[in-house]
């Protein structure tokens, strides 16, 4: 089964109160997920690799064997891809829980967008930051 993930963190303050957001579909183009995550002072760096974390563990629990994930963080895709290396420390087992989560599937791609086609889960992430909790709405048949 393949999914479509649209991933994105950000932080206010950087470091600052910090959230990420997920909005995930099927290969129908059916929205699934819209998934939030509140993280308190961190760094946009670091909610940009849990939305991306976030967005692997709920394919692999929905038993998906192919993610597409699409980010308006160049840097993030840009070190998941090795183009350029992670060079943070704090970065460093982020970027290593990706790999292992990616490896569990048959097919893996990240794909770097323009910010206004990420939209959803930029909604999503500043929610996180705006209410300063986490969440998650299934979508419904």
């Amino acid at each position: 089964m393949r999914l479509f993930a649209w991933v994105d963190g950000g932080a206010r303050g950087n470091p600052g109160p910090a959230g990420w957001g997920l909005f995930l579909k099927d290969a129908d183009g059916r929205a699934l997920l819209r998934a939030w995550g509140y993280l308190g002072d961190t760094t946009n760096n670091v909610a940009e690799y849990r939305g991306l974390i976030a967005a692997l563990e709920e394919a692999l629990s929905r038993g998906a064997t192919e993610l597409e994930v699409r980010t308006d963080s160049e840097l993030i895709q840009r070190q998941v891809t090795g183009v350029y290396r992670v060079r943070q420390p704090h970065l460093v087992p982020l970027a290593a829980a990706v790999r292992e989560l990616a490896a569990r599937l048959r097919g893996f791609r990240i794909l770097h967008v323009r910010r206004e086609e990420n939209r959803d889960a930029d909604a999503l992430a500043n929610r996180a930051m705006d209410e300063r909790r986490s969440g998650r709405e299934e979508a419904t048949a």
